[in-house]
């Protein structure tokens, strides 16, 4: 007897389908949502709304403004985005692209994406012609503060929520690190201004590294390109005159590619 075959939507679970509606009133163009407002929309008892936003807020997916008690969504949701684009080709469309600027600068590059408290490599390109050159350390999670990628996405992060997600007392692993808050905010505001950032021994003695951000067709910051190499060899006037102008190259096309117009 041959088997009949349901639709799909024969087994959605009603609890389940709620809470995607609920996330999906925040894709538009409003920020945040109060409890009231969310019921309203979706025609759902109050105690359901807020039973869904107390279970979307554990798991991180949704966030609420203790100034306005309105909820917005949660940094779970970039992760989410962030696979995404990882799994749509990020790194397929960035290999060519950290080829071309290893060969440019002659200095290792890679592309990196943020995961939870740092910056994760995902892929790298090294120059040929160096018997001296820095490896990137594939999956490897590098702090935010002191690292060139790091502080590409503190410093273009649009929601802020990196920034304020930072310790007061920053982790010391060179004598150049920056340590404290206010100094690495006021750095990272001339980062934003330039269009780069940079390092230099901050996280690993004797190396510099140099990093702009990728975004895609959200307009979000998805993850940055950076060059990394002997500190001997990368110095302020290489970076402005060299690497920085190849590097905000390459991360225009490796936007574009994703679906960002400037």
């Amino acid at each position: 007897m041959p088997m009949v075959r349901r639709d799909k939507t024969n087994y959605l679970i009603q609890s389940v389908a709620h809470a995607f509606d609920v996330l999906e009133q925040f894709f538009g163009e409003v920020d945040e949502l109060g409890v009231t407002e969310l019921s309203k929309r979706l025609k759902l008892h109050k105690n359901n709304v807020f039973r869904i936003l107390a279970t979307l807020e554990a798991r991180g997916y949704i966030e609420q403004n203790k100034a306005t008690e309105n909820y917005r969504l949660g940094i779970k949701c970039l992760h989410l985005g962030r696979r995404y684009i990882h799994h749509m080709g990020l790194v397929r469309q960035a290999r060519p692209i950290l080829a071309d600027v290893a060969r440019k600068c002659r200095e290792s590059a890679y592309v990196a994406i943020v995961r939870r408290d740092g910056v994760v490599p995902l892929e790298a390109a090294e120059a040929e012609d160096r018997a001296v050159r820095i490896t990137p350390p594939i999956g490897i999670t590098l702090p935010l503060h002191c690292t060139a990628a790091g502080k590409a996405h503190l410093a273009f992060d649009a929601e802020e929520q990196l920034k304020s997600a930072l310790p007061e007392t920053l982790r010391r692993f060179t004598d150049r690190t920056i340590v404290d808050r206010a100094a690495l905010f006021a750095q990272l505001e001339a980062v934003a201004r330039d269009g780069y950032a940079m390092d230099s021994g901050e996280f690993i003695e004797e190396v510099s590294s140099v990093a702009v951000p990728i975004r895609d067709y959200t307009r979000s910051v998805v993850g940055s390109i950076a060059v990394a190499g002997p500190a001997y060899r990368i110095g302020a006037e290489r970076i402005a005159a060299e690497i920085a102008p190849s590097l905000l190259e390459a991360g225009r096309e490796l936007s574009r590619r994703l679906g960002y117009n400037e």
